[in-house]
């Protein structure tokens, strides 16, 4: 099946986000929707808002995004474009990187500076509760549990309804764990890069989401990527997409642009089914 020009994220099918939180699986990143580098106000502000807009009447109703993207812009210009939010629009951030310029992105896990980043998220979004809220990377300066604690006192406080973590292992999972409910992970995943690839399985074991970051990446090391591409009618980009789709239930693609037309491309790999023997290729790397 070829993808056609637009599609539905509903076609992808649906997951349950900390088992109450029913959303179409396939999602938007907004890392793009700021400047170069991550940085500042995006070349055109207002197609942002557009892409944003266009992505919740294609039925995208999990839209993924990041204090430190920009730093702030990206929050500012959802609530933006989108408040007041849909009724079904789950709303996903993360706190813990700081983002000063350039380059590194230092991470910052200490309690108080967790619960600034939280508060101000909320003011950014116009939330009262995030719906999930995810610990971005874990600081080697502060102990993980301390990290995480914060984030428990925000959610009895009733500011963070679930929580989630980022660029983790399985055992700094475990610790979040012992302390609180964990709903999701998101760890860098593609078809070049799968060291999170035992965690993809966990994640369907335990009912958790699994949140894939960078999965565009080393798209044309993969012959059998290019090959279904061309037999679907499809570009990689939406093969991948596919192959996402069809490697875990628990997998919600996150793609990430700045403009519609790209967005338009992203979602339509919705329509696309991979056989069991497409899904082999692409995860092995060999043409068919």
């Amino acid at each position: 099946m070829s993808a056609p020009n637009t599609a539905h994220a509903s076609m992808a099918g649906t997951v349950d986000v900390g088992g109450d939180l029913t959303v179409n699986r396939l999602g938007y990143g907004a890392m793009r929707i700021t400047g170069p580098d991550i940085l500042g106000e995006p070349a055109d502000r207002e197609e942002a808002k557009a892409t944003l807009r266009r992505a919740v009447e294609l039925g995208v109703n999990f839209v993924d995004t990041a204090d430190s993207y920009g730093p702030s812009v990206s929050e500012e210009i959802i609530r933006e474009a989108l408040y007041p939010y849909p009724d079904d629009l789950v709303i996903a951030t993360k706190g813990g990187l700081e983002r000063r310029g350039p380059g590194p992105w230092p991470a910052n896990g200490r309690p108080e500076h967790l619960v600034a980043a939280c508060e101000g998220s909320l003011r950014r979004l116009g939330l009262e509760r995030i719906p999930l809220y995810q610990h971005h990377r874990p600081d080697p300066q502060v102990p993980y549990e301390d990290s995480i604690g914060a984030l428990v006192r925000l959610k009895e406080q009733g500011k963070i309804r679930h929580i989630g973590v980022s660029n983790v292992t399985e055992e700094q999972l475990r610790v979040a764990q012992a302390l609180t409910p964990v709903v999701s992970l998101q760890n860098r995943y593609n078809v070049d890069d799968r060291r999170s690839e035992s965690l993809v399985d966990l994640c369907e074991q335990e009912s958790l989401t699994f949140l894939p970051w960078a999965p565009m990446q080393d798209l044309d090391t993969n012959a059998a990527v290019r090959e279904l591409a061309a037999r679907h009618g499809a570009t990689p980009r939406q093969i991948v997409l596919a192959w996402l789709l069809a490697r875990s239930p628990s997998i919600l693609p996150i793609p990430g642009t700045g403009t519609v037309a790209h967005l338009e491309e992203n979602v339509a790999a919705a329509a696309i089914r991979l056989t069991p023997a497409e899904v082999t290729a692409v995860s092995d790397g060999t043409p068919l």
